[in-house]
C-alpha cells in the first residue's frame, strides 16, 4: 500500500497529495533559503509523477538561479516548493504537510552559511555544501 500524505499552504488555496515514500527532511542553511524564508528550509521531496497539486494557478515561481525555481502561494505567501529545472522531483516544505506526516530529519546542508543567531543542536549529519545524493544550485 502506498504512503499517502497531503498538505496545503496557509490559506488552503494550494493543496497537494503525495503517493509513495518521502525523503527525510533536509535542513538547508544556504543564504538563498534563509533570505526567502527568514530562517532555514526544512524540506522533503517526491518524484514529479507522485504528487498531485490543486490550485497550481495560484503558485508563483521565482527563478533564484539557473538551476532551480522556488514556488510560493500568490495569495498567502506560503513557501511551497523548490523545483530543479532538469530533475524529475520537487522538494516540498515539510511544514506544509497535514499531521502526522511521519517525516524525520535526515541532515543539514550549507552549514557554513547558517545564520549567526542560532545553533544546530541535533546529532544529524552536517555538510559544508551538500551530499552527492542532494542536487543543489552552483555558487
Amino acid at each position: 500500500m502506498d504512503d499517502v500524505h497531503s498538505g496545503s499552504c496557509l490559506c488552503g488555496t494550494v493543496r497537494f497529495t503525495t503517493r509513495g515514500p518521502l525523503r527525510g527532511v533536509i535542513y538547508c542553511h544556504c543564504t538563498q533559503c534563509r533570505k526567502q524564508s527568514g530562517h532555514y528550509y526544512a524540506a522533503t521531496n517526491v518524484a514529479n509523477d507522485k504528487v498531485e497539486i490543486e490550485g497550481s494557478q495560484s503558485i508563483t515561481w521565482y527563478a533564484a538561479s539557473d538551476f532551480a525555481r522556488r514556488g510560493f502561494c500568490s495569495r498567502c505567501g506560503s513557501l511551497l516548493f523548490w523545483k530543479p529545472n532538469e530533475l524529475p522531483y520537487v522538494s516540498i516544505m515539510a511544514g506544509l504537510f497535514d499531521s502526522p506526516s511521519s517525516l524525520q530529519g535526515e541532515c543539514h546542508i550549507f552549514v557554513g552559511q547558517k545564520g549567526g543567531y542560532y545553533e544546530i543542536d541535533d546529532d544529524l549529519p552536517r555538510h559544508e555544501r551538500s551530499t552527492p545524493d542532494i542536487a543543489v544550485a552552483e555558487g
